[in-house]
Parts: C-alpha cells; structure tokens; sequence
C-alpha cells in the first residue's frame, strides 16, 4: 500500500485502464491473451510511443509539435533515396535521414523560441513544408509515389524483425527511449529547466536559464524521436513512402495529453506517456482482433483525447480553486 501511494494517481488511474483494457479484448478474442501476440504489436505502435516521449517534452514547455508524422514520412523517403536509388551504405543513410528530422525539429524550435512565431502556426507549417518536400523528393528520383521505394537490404528488416533474448526489438527501442527521456526528464537540470519554462518562461529567464534555448531543444529531440520512428516504421514496413506517419497526429497527442500532460505546459511525466501509449496502442491491436472496423479507431482515439484533455482540465482547476480557498483562510 506505502508502494502505491508513491504513485501519482493519474498513472494509478493508467494503469487501471490498461488491465481492463487487456481483460475486455481478451474476453472478445481470447488470442488477445497471447503474450507474443501482445509483444510483437508494439512494432505497430512505436512511432507514436517514441514521438510521444519526447512531444512529451515540448509540451511541458507550454509548446506543441504536430509535424512528427510528416517528418516520419520525410525520414522515410530519405532513407530510400539515400540507399536504394543513391547506392548509399543503409546505416550511413539512417544516421543522415535521422539528422535531417533533427534539422526540421530545429527549424520548428528556432521560429518558436527566438522567432516568437506560435508553436501551433510553425508546426502545422511544418507538418505541409516536410510531407511536400517528401513528395517532391520522390517525384524527382522517379519512383512511383503509389509503389514507393523498396529493395531494402535484409540487414535494414532486422532493425524491427530481430530479437534479442527472446524480447522483439521494438520493445527494446520503446525501453531504451523510455529510459532515454525519463532521466532526461526527471533526472537532469535540463529537465527542471523543462519544467520551470513551462510553469513560468519569465520567471525562468530572471532565474538565469535560457529558455529559449531550452525550448528550442525539445522541438529538436522532438524531430530526432521523429526520425527514429520513421527509420523502424519503414523497416518494418520494407519500403520507404511518403505518406508514412501521415494518421499519427492524433495518436501522438493522445498518449501524451493521456499521460497526464498539460496542455498549458508546466506539467507531465514520461511514465504517464508510456502507459498512455501502451493503451492507445493496444486499443488499436483489441479493436482489429475484434473484429471492429478501423474507421471507428480514430473515433475511439479521438474520444480518449477528448476526456483525459477534460478530465486533466477539471483536476487542475479543482487544484487551483483549493490553493486560493486555503490561500484565502490563510
């Protein structure tokens, strides 16, 4: 019970979620049960639980990133020119494709945090300027844009195929960027610094700390976690297209407004994220064994973010109302 109390309650409430998540679908398809059914699906999921740990972050400032799945899509076709129509070494052109998502995640922070341009403007400016470029790449190196790029050595497929002590590789990457961002996160001065940005940019600044640089990093690991997604996402997919990532946004926002993130900044955690997605990930598994139509999986989705956006706004209202209520008896 001392254990449980430690844990914040809104992840206490996550994980609720995601043990009547499992027995409902379990009971619809018993097959849901099967642990390495269950396992093997996070290769379905990754790119939104990657994206979202470091969105995650953005948003903690006070900030949003909506152009994760374009770049997904960019990274992508990059690794596709680079190798298959270029004759690149496949790994020379992940590292360049991951560094060019990096470079978009720059230009975002950049008009945000020094250009004062609003985070919403610039990413959704972001999310037409990369899908474009990426259409626009494909189109010049004369491949189909309906085929895509494909050909990949086999050494590229084991990037979301392999296993390692019997655990898929996507589970390693989801931990390793788990465990990336939560010390990032909660166990660094950058991450105080996250927070404190979100809470207060002023007061921040009169402290000493350089927001803008600060917020200006969140958007490029933003970019970078876009990158990642979009490199395991076409390994597992065996070709390269621009469309990749395109019906992410809403996932992406889901797992991290899930997690327990405020919009407004100043507030989440990267565990709440990871369950958050988790959920939302296998929502999507439990729905098709079910039988249910993928149509109504962007409405399942949509309605999670519409009730932990409410939900979240109605537990940090009451808190407020408390603070002024016991400021006033004070």
């Amino acid at each position: 019970m001392h254990m449980l109390s430690k844990i914040p309650k809104w992840n206490l409430g996550l994980i609720l979620v995601l043990i009547l998540e499992i027995i409902i679908f379990g009971l619809i398809n018993p097959r849901f049960w099967n642990i390495s059914i269950l396992l093997n699906s996070f290769n379905d999921f990754i790119g939104i639980a990657i994206i979202g740990f470091f969105v995650t972050f953005v948003m903690i400032t006070g900030g949003i990133d909506i152009s994760g799945g374009s770049i997904i899509g960019l990274t992508s076709v990059v690794i596709g020119i680079l190798s298959q129509v270029a004759g690149m070494n496949i790994w020379v052109a992940i590292i360049l494709a991951i560094l060019a998502a990096g470079l978009c995640g720059l230009l975002n922070g950049i008009l945000i945090a020094y250009g004062r341009v609003q985070a919403m403007v610039v990413t959704l400016g972001g999310l037409l300027l990369y899908s474009g470029i990426a259409i626009v790449l494909i189109g010049i190196s004369g491949v189909s844009a309906y085929e895509g790029i494909s050909g990949f050595p086999e050494s590229f497929s084991m990037i979301a195929y392999s296993t390692v002590l019997g655990i898929p590789s996507s589970i390693l990457l989801f931990a390793t960027l788990f465990i990336i961002a939560y010390v990032l996160l909660h166990l660094t001065k950058y991450g105080r610094y996250i927070f404190l940005t979100g809470i207060n940019q002023d007061a921040a600044d009169y402290a000493g700390i350089n927001t803008k640089k600060v917020i200006a990093s969140t958007y490029v690991l933003s970019g970078l976690s876009a990158g990642i997604a979009g490199t395991m996402l076409t390994s597992y997919l065996g070709s390269a297209r621009a469309e990749f990532g395109s019906e992410y946004l809403m996932s992406i926002l889901t797992v991290v407004v899930l997690g327990g993130t405020l919009i407004t900044g100043g507030k989440g955690g990267i565990i709440g994220t990871a369950l958050a997605s988790i959920i939302v990930g296998f929502l999507q598994v439990g729905m098709q064994m079910g039988g249910i139509s993928t149509q109504y999986i962007g409405l399942a989705t949509g309605l999670l973010l519409i009730i932990s956006v409410a939900l979240l706004s109605i537990s940090s209202s009451a808190k407020d109302n408390m603070k002024k209520l016991l400021g006033l008896k004070i």
